[in-house]
Parts: structure tokens; sequence; C-alpha cells
């Protein structure tokens, strides 16, 4: 399992980084990256401009069968005026 530390922009790494950890050519990842957001790869939060790092391990982990966990990604803002 690759470790936090090694992961140079830290838990939102671009996606040039990405594409290094998972031994990609960037301009092919980029191609690559929208066919596995379709199976469910977490995408770039809007907020922090990258894929959340953990996640994106977890998602490659149940992919081939070495996690168990669920993990949900994130949903849209939360209107707490609903709860009035």
């Amino acid at each position: 399992m690759f470790e936090m530390a090694r992961v140079r922009g830290g838990l939102f790494p671009c996606e040039a980084e990405i594409a290094r950890l998972l031994s990609q050519d960037a301009k092919a990842w980029a191609a690559k990256a929208i066919v596995l957001e379709r199976d469910g790869m977490p995408r770039i939060d809007p907020v922090m401009g990258g894929r959340y790092w953990p996640a994106v391990l977890a998602w490659w982990n149940r992919r081939y069968g070495l996690s168990i966990v669920e993990v949900s990604q994130p949903d849209g803002g939360e209107n707490l005026d609903a709860l009035k």
C-alpha cells in the first residue's frame, strides 16, 4: 500500500502526481481517468482542485478485491434549512 509521505501534494495531489503514482503517462492518464470515473473512481473535488488520494487508493483496492469497505463520495452541499 502507498504511504502518504510518498504522495507529493498531500491529500489532494495534482493529476500529474496521480498519474506518476499509478505509473501512467500524464497525457494518457487524462483520458483513462474519464473512463474510470464512469466506474466510480473519485472525481476531482471542486473545492480542493484534486482527487482525494485515500479515496482513489481505496477505489483501486476495491476494484482488485483488496477491500470490503465501500467509501462514499460527497453528494453535494447540505440544506440545513430543511431541518426547520
